[in-house]
């Protein structure tokens, strides 16, 4: 059964991926904009036009241009970036981890605010500090996350200048890396002075991301747990002499926590996708700013192989989260 909804899922994810991979060829083709006349002076000729246009395959008919595009991306060649004459593939592996380690930190913390807030309402349940949670889910909800960025921004970034607005470590640090994942690699090797410069630059976009997130899991967890706090085992628990938070936490997080766990990983994938705007508010070095520059420069093999990374993330995502939750699901990994 968990092999069989593996491989659908897996199909499933292909057919996505090819969708994503036509859609986005066609629509980026169709838009206004030449972006070989961006890339040559005032006075080029036809000729020079015409060679960049053929150096590029943009001589070609969109169907041809497309499986020439494709054989290459399945060979792993994604072209080489117009505006950055550089291969696409390594452009966008070099900006990867920037944006995926600003993602895991804004799920971190939305899965700890959003998980400590729906305990205490469930705990709370019926008093004033329920509702005043509600009141705090339903603001941070409604406020958009490149809209707490600025917030965050005029906050500690202008009136009490604790943290960062720019960039994603100091300048003028030496940075001896490996690889592009600084912050991770920053605390294994015990550099502390540079995980704290670089969580300076990462903690406004992070929580500006994190915020709605932990809004929405605060809300379902919540309610789910209220919904189990209910149930006979629960009641069994309380008779025994569990206080209510040892109850909530040993007894009905487990259950309550499945339908939660869905939601997370599919919100995920929308919070890896609102890294775009929240990366280029805080001009952080990441895939999303890359994204922006390559749409303003008209970088056609940027910008496909930017979207079709992000698709394959997403895809990805919802597999592992699919997966995870067969095998967390008794009736669905017996059934």
């Amino acid at each position: 059964m968990l092999l069989q909804r593996f491989l659908i899922r897996l199909l499933t994810m292909l057919i996505t991926l090819f969708g994503v991979a036509v859609v986005v060829f066609v629509v980026i083709r169709v838009a206004p904009g030449d972006p070989i006349a961006m890339m040559l002076p005032p006075g080029a000729t036809d000729d020079d036009i015409a060679r960049l246009r053929a150096l590029y395959g943009l001589d070609k008919t969109i169907v041809q241009q497309f499986f020439i595009w494709l054989s290459g991306v399945i060979r792993g060649d994604f072209g080489t970036s117009i505006s950055l004459r550089q291969d696409v593939l390594g452009l966008v592996f070099n900006r990867l981890p920037a944006t995926l380690e600003l993602a895991i930190v804004a799920l971190i913390m939305a899965v700890a605010l959003g998980g400590t807030t729906a305990v205490l309402g469930a705990r709370e349940r019926g008093t004033a500090v329920e509702a005043g949670i509600d009141i705090a889910s339903g603001a941070a909800l409604s406020i958009p996350d490149f809209l707490w960025g600025l917030v965050l921004i005029l906050l500690f970034g202008v009136l009490v200048p604790i943290f960062d607005i720019s960039g994603r470590v100091s300048p003028q640090l030496d940075l001896p890396f490996v690889t592009q994942f600084y912050f991770f690699e920053s605390l294994l090797r015990l550099r502390f002075d540079l995980t704290w410069d670089l969580l300076k630059h990462m903690l406004m976009p992070a929580v500006a991301l994190a915020l709605p997130l932990a809004a929405i899991i605060s809300q379902l967890l919540k309610q789910s747990l209220k919904e189990v706090l209910d149930l006979d085992y629960v009641v069994l628990a309380r008779v025994k002499g569990f206080s209510e938070t040892q109850v909530i936490l040993r007894e009905a997080l487990k259950n309550a926590a499945l339908p939660t766990l869905t939601l997370v990983g599919v919100q995920f994938t929308f919070l890896i996708g609102g890294t775009v705007i929240v990366e280029r508010l805080f001009s952080y070095e990441g895939l999303g700013n890359m994204a922006i520059d390559a749409v303003i420069n008209r970088d056609l093999p940027l910008i496909q192989g930017i979207v079709l990374v992000f698709a394959l993330l997403f895809v990805l995502i919802n597999l592992v989260v699919d997966m995870m939750y067969a095998l967390l699901n008794p009736r669905l990994r017996h059934g």
